[in-house]
């Protein structure tokens, strides 16, 4: 049994709202909620409040996000992730399926220059997803046309020295990039909240909803906002509400795939492999709870 999803918009919403669990039915099959940016914390019980939190609120993926800034002066190591088994002893079962919840591993270039991003390490080999955050505009047009990398971050926590220009953008939704929001800045300072919103809305204008992925970018689990109000969040970003939904949960899986065929010579090894365990990630799982609408 199948339905199609009615995209269209939708009253921006009023205010950010606290956490909330929902399960969204897209094409007939309940939706797979991932996180892909949950950031690295030296702090263990830190880390581990937010993998329990990301559980409990339904994602069943998240990414642990190890940000790497390198820097002409001096040579700097791309760091190591850490062992899951080591972050966490056990790993919460997701609320309302029988699994676990996944843990990748993520790193995040942030680029002032050309040299700082070099596809070919053997260091970036060790991370599930590869990501750049461009600061100039001619390294978000490298990003887009030529970089072979998963996401490209947009800044949120200042004003975009740049505009978003159609040429680029188009490149990196044919090549199968996605562009990525967060929207932590956007609950801890009211400053970068503006940003964060105008910057989203600039980037929908040229993008048109089109390969977004929007994720917390998180701290500390207080800052981690369940599907149903993140997908809120996008509405106000521009999004429509089914590009909205999607961009917490079908277009995550797009991100992994893309990952598996980058990271394999050929781009057909993993293929089949990753496309049965979404299907098993989606298929006969019980939703973890019913939605529950905030508050008036």
């Amino acid at each position: 049994m199948s339905f199609r999803l009615l995209t269209g918009r939708t009253p921006a919403p009023s205010r950010l709202c606290g956490p909330t669990l929902v399960y969204v039915c897209i094409g007939g099959i309940m939706s797979v909620f991932m996180d892909l940016n949950v950031l690295f914390s030296p702090d263990r019980n830190r880390l581990r409040g937010v993998i329990e939190t990301a559980a409990h609120l339904g994602f069943s993926t998240i990414a642990i996000n190890y940000v790497f800034e390198p820097s002409s002066k001096k040579k700097q190591e791309v760091p190591v992730p850490c062992p899951i088994s080591e972050l966490i002893d056990q790993l919460p079962v997701v609320q309302g399926r029988s699994r676990p919840i996944r843990v990748l591993n993520r790193l995040t270039v942030l680029m002032s220059d050309s040299s700082h991003f070099r596809p070919s390490a053997p260091e970036y080999r060790r991370f599930d997803l590869l990501a750049v955050h461009p600061t100039t505009e001619k390294l978000f047009h490298a990003a887009c046309m030529l970089y072979d990398t998963d996401i490209i971050c947009i800044s949120v926590t200042e004003k975009l020295p740049f505009i978003f220009k159609r040429a680029p953008i188009n490149g990196a939704v044919e090549r199968g990039v996605v562009f990525e929001v967060s929207y932590s800045a956007a609950i801890r300072d009211a400053t970068m909240r503006r940003y964060t919103i105008a910057n989203a809305v600039c980037l929908m204008d040229s993008c048109k909803g089109k390969n977004v992925i929007l994720s917390s970018a998180a701290e500390k689990a207080l800052e981690l906002r369940g599907p149903y109000d993140i997908t809120n969040l996008g509405l106000l970003f521009g999004l429509s509400d089914g590009d909205a939904k999607e961009a917490v949960s079908s277009t995550c899986r797009a991100v992994l795939l893309h990952a598996e065929t980058r990271r394999t010579a050929s781009g057909i090894v993993y293929t089949s492999r990753i496309q049965q365990e979404a299907l098993q990630d989606s298929d006969c799982e019980a939703p973890a709870a019913k939605k529950t609408r905030p508050d008036d």
